[in-house]
């Protein structure tokens, strides 16, 4: 089937522009993660849990959501996470540091895809300009290459948010209290993924139009 170069061109732009705007949001927000305690609230304070233990205060709501960056809850300012870069400074077990590691992977690869699109998207402009097909190619293969480098991020969050949970249970003496917490995945995740699918569909439309520049030129030679 053939496809014009123009229709290309639109198809890349769009999803192109698409991917870039979800990914820079999802990295700019702080709903990757979510921890909401109303449920365990709502039990009152001074109430007792299946173990025995005595119900957490309800002065302050307890649930919160965190994103690559910081951690905020809703009547308190947001606070950093701990600085992953500077790990050496700091006496940590082995498990809190390859939280650290993981955690410093994660926030080095999301924004490293923003720059591979940008990157991308000004060879795109100068490949749709000359319409040569190592330009086309090149954009092509750097827009899969950084959807994979966005995978690899978001595979490391959530391998990262698993191991925090193992981390906490660890910690938490009172563990039939998480029952009566629900712990969940954000939408600044869920844009994270939508961002890939642009980003593959910005690549195949750069291969795309490789493909059909490759026909057209030997149209013109059989001409």
């Amino acid at each position: 089937m053939r496809v014009h170069l123009g229709t290309l061109a639109g198809v890349a732009v769009l999803t192109g522009a698409l991917s870039f705007l979800l990914l820079a949001t999802a990295i700019g927000t702080d709903f990757w993660y979510i921890i909401d305690t109303e449920r365990l609230e709502r039990r009152g304070p001074g109430t007792q849990d299946p173990g025995g233990a005595a119900n957490l205060s309800q002065s302050e709501p307890l649930s919160s959501h965190s994103g690559l960056w910081r951690t905020c809850r809703v009547r308190s300012p947001c606070l950093p996470l701990m600085n992953p870069f500077w790990q050496e400074n700091v006496t940590v077990s082995d498990s809190s540091r390859q939280l650290l590691t993981m955690h410093g992977t994660f926030v080095t690869l999301l924004p490293l895809s923003l720059i591979l699109m940008v990157f991308g998207g000004m060879l795109g402009f100068l490949s749709f300009l000359v319409r040569t097909h190592l330009l086309f190619l090149l954009t092509g293969v750097l827009f899969l290459f950084g959807a994979l480098v966005t995978l690899a991020g978001i595979s490391v969050y959530i391998a990262y948010s698993a191991a925090a949970f193992r981390e906490a249970l660890c910690l938490l003496e009172e563990k039939a209290l998480l029952d009566q917490v629900d712990i969940r995945f954000g939408w600044s995740l869920a844009l994270g993924w939508v961002s890939i699918t642009a980003e593959l569909l910005t690549g195949a439309a750069f291969l795309a139009a490789a493909r059909e520049l490759t026909r057209r030129q030997r149209q013109d030679q059989a001409i």
